[in-house]
């Protein structure tokens, strides 16, 4: 079984998750049920869940403040925010890495953030929280702001100015960055390409691509018609995407 606890000040908000919890994730044992941040940082402690859903709207406090009361090596549970945050915050949630449920929950996205963090629950979510008051707090500034990318049991928190493109592989995405670095991230390309929709640099240009339009060297038309990227690389692109690449770099 898999220990969790509910944070959330409207009693039906608890209540309503509770009970699809018991219907559709019977995996998940709920230890305790809170109104409030207080009450949820004495259950935490007590129970030692593996994972949290907080609310981040919370009397008196923000769910984000959570961080203010444990150090880094004592977040030892996974969070799974539940908001009704607009679709513009919703960004920072996927830029971190970091899972929500958007209010009105529903239990097929329960379902499937449950099975996102029993696949990956060993990682450490202290640097996930971090970088997701961070984003929150500056939204709008996404080029300075860190990616959180998932490999295997680790994370890399990594700026969009420092990766030259995606190359998607099945369920999995290759990255390459600035410094010569290659690595494959545990996420299908389209999560990258949300999480990275709001960076104005980033264009999909093949089924297979997502590229850092700054790094773009050189557009070869022969064979089809391919990108060289900085640092050598290779990228297709979509016939039908070339016009609008080249607006973007020019």
């Amino acid at each position: 079984m898999i220990s969790c606890i509910i944070i959330d000040d409207e009693p039906r908000a608890r209540n309503l998750l509770a009970a699809i919890i018991a219907q559709y994730c019977p995996q998940l044992s709920v230890e305790a049920s809170c109104e409030d941040l207080p009450s949820g940082i004495k259950a935490i402690r007590k129970h030692q869940p593996q994972l949290v859903f907080l609310d981040i709207e919370l009397p008196g406090h923000s769910g984000l403040e959570l961080l203010d009361f444990f150090n880094d090596d004592e977040i030892n549970f996974s969070v799974i925010f539940t908001t009704a945050y607009n679709e513009y915050a919703l960004q920072a949630f996927k830029f971190s890495a970091i899972d929500y449920l958007l209010k009105p929950i529903q239990h097929q996205q329960l379902s499937d953030a449950v099975a996102r963090f029993e696949k990956q629950h060993a990682v450490k979510a202290a640097g996930q929280l971090r970088t997701l008051q961070q984003n929150l707090n500056g939204a709008a500034d996404w080029e300075n702001k860190r990616i959180v990318v998932p490999i295997a049991q680790s994370l890399k928190f990594i700026k969009p100015c420092e990766i030259i493109m995606l190359k998607g592989e099945a369920a999995y995405s290759e990255f390459y960055l600035t410094d010569g670095a290659t690595f494959l991230a545990s996420r299908n390309l389209k999560h990258f390409e949300e999480a990275l929709a709001h960076v104005p640099f980033f264009m999909r240009c093949h089924k297979s691509y997502l590229i850092n339009t700054r790094c773009v060297a050189e557009y070869v038309k022969s064979d089809g018609g391919f990108l060289k990227m900085q640092g050598g690389g290779i990228a297709g692109i979509s016939a039908e995407r070339v016009e609008e690449l080249l607006q973007r770099i020019r």
